[in-house]
């Protein structure tokens, strides 16, 4: 995952915990409200003391009853809307005018009263913080100026109400500014923790996450390969995770092959063990796998037939090297074959089991980029009286004439190369020898000999061209001399059977 995509995560991830944390304090607000109920009692108490004197007990009824609607009320909106700020408001709010009529009632509330906007802060939104530290600030002064008048009277120092308000209000907006700064500094220090801590929470779940699928890859690579290693570059250790009972092997310094890669060269392919052995040297693999995914290569053991290494970076980088890679063997020796069986059967022909002309086109082009061999032969046939055999017996005594034209080309030919069939009656070959006479009279040897069980003889046109003949031609130019030659054989075997090619 990109920083990006981290940073994205860790915004949702705090907005997620905002909106929690807003329905937390939404519930536990209302829960202080209804506890708040019990002021009304308390009051009554003092009264009966003779504590407070200055309010009844039809005021303390009054409170219950109020608050209870209010926290009743809050309650509705909290479950109609769990995450929305109307509950808390409204419960701050609440208290406020709680304190306002305890502060009139001569009650001193004063330092509680500031508390208030502090509890705000419990919802981490700076904004919500300075709108309930403004109403608050308001309702103290709605309570100062109602009790203005009972400050001038208990008070020599006070000549009128409004000096009395004026004084109590000053102090109390020292307090209140000196609360609110230090308010904003709490939400702001506490808000950038929390951004900090969530982020940091979710690029620790996001490595989890990896550290989690890693190993879930670990686990099912233990599944589908052979062999599979854990090399650690910084520790310098390879541990197998094939095995129950894991442990690390130390890497030796100056070791360039792991102890898996050495268990297995012995049963390496004589042919195949230099670059085994330079495919799988650890020295290299990290600089090696910079820009990539994974390295592998295909070998041949004596024990379990072809086989393919790979090297996985496990994280890093793509543009680095890996501390860390995954080595695997796995068998492929049964998909080779497969692949060679495919491979096969896109290159024969089905009726012959000769090359077809894909495999023709192939191997010229092959010859084309590599330079023709001084000693290449291209051989040009073609089955002669195919149609009137296919007319006269059928299509399969006309199938059984190709093969028979097919063995005989390939009796005489398969030893010094490949024979194509590239049509219906049309084949190909390319041959490697210094005298095609020799291979001529073969052919002409095979065909006479021949004989099937429903047409009794074969006969085939023949046409040759070296690159000793025609040193200066091309496998196109070649090949165009080769069927002019087998076209003048067929002529000639027309005429002296006194055949017409035109007429069945």
């Amino acid at each position: 995952m990109t920083m990006e995509g981290q940073g994205h995560d860790a915004t949702m991830d705090y907005e997620s915990f905002q909106r929690d944390n807003r329905c937390k304090v939404n519930r536990s607000l209302n829960r202080s409200l209804w506890i708040c109920i019990l002021a009304g009692p308390a009051i009554a108490l003092g009264i009966y003391c003779g504590v407070f004197q200055r309010t009844s007990y039809l005021a303390c009824a009054l409170i219950t009853l109020t608050v209870a609607l209010v926290a009743g009320g809050d309650l509705l909106i909290l479950k109609k809307s769990p995450y929305s700020y109307v509950p808390s408001f409204l419960a701050l709010v609440a208290m406020d005018i709680l304190l306002c009529y305890m502060n009139v009632s001569h009650i001193s509330v004063r330092l509680t009263w500031f508390v208030v906007p502090l509890l705000s802060l419990l919802l981490r939104d700076s904004r919500a913080y300075i709108g309930i530290s403004v109403l608050n600030y308001l309702i103290i002064a709605l309570g100062v100026w109602l009790e203005s008048t009972h400050y001038a009277e208990i008070r020599a120092d006070f000549s009128t109400p409004l000096q009395g308000f004026i004084n109590i209000i000053s102090g109390c907006s020292i307090e209140a500014a000196i609360m609110f700064v230090v308010g904003l500094m709490l939400s702001k220090t506490t808000n950038n923790y929390y951004r900090k801590m969530i982020g940091q929470y979710a690029d620790a779940e996001v490595q989890r996450q990896e550290l989690q699928e890693n190993l879930d890859i670990l686990d099912s690579m233990a599944e589908i390969y052979d062999y599979v290693n854990l090399i650690d570059f910084t520790e310098s250790t390879e541990m197998s995770l094939r095995e129950e009972n894991l442990h690390k092997l130390t890497i030796a310094p100056g070791q360039n092959h792991t102890h898996m890669t050495q268990s297995l060269r012995p049963h390496i392919s004589a042919d195949m063990v230099d670059a085994f052995w330079q495919f799988t040297d650890i020295t290299t693999v990290p600089t090696r796998l910079i820009d990539r995914k994974s390295i592998s290569g295909e070998f041949i053991s004596n024990r379990i037939g072809w086989f393919r290494a790979q090297y996985i970076r496990v994280q890093g980088a793509l543009d680095q090297k890996p501390d860390i890679v995954i080595y695997t063997i796995q068998n492929i020796d049964a998909d080779k074959r497969r692949e060679e069986q495919l491979i096969r059967v896109s290159r024969t022909d089905e009726l012959t089991s000769m090359y077809n002309r894909h495999c023709y086109e192939v191997d010229v082009t092959e010859s084309k980029e590599a330079g023709i061999p001084e000693d290449l032969v291209l051989i040009s046939a073609d089955v002669n009286g195919l149609k009137a055999v296919n007319d006269n017996f059928g299509h399969a005594a006309g199938d059984e004439l190709i093969c028979g034209a097919a063995s005989s080309l390939f009796s005489a030919l398969g030893s010094y190369g490949k024979v194509y069939r590239t049509g219906g009656d049309e084949f190909m070959a390319i041959v490697h020898a210094a005298d095609y006479e020799s291979l001529l009279r073969q052919i002409r040897k095979n065909v006479s000999s021949w004989k099937g069980e429903i047409v009794n003889a074969v006969s085939i046109s023949v046409g040759c061209a070296s690159h000793v003949e025609f040193p200066d031609a091309n496998m196109d130019e070649l090949e165009k001399i080769a069927d002019a030659r087998m076209y003048e054989d067929k002529e000639r075997y027309y005429r002296q059977n006194g055949l017409d090619r035109r007429k069945k």
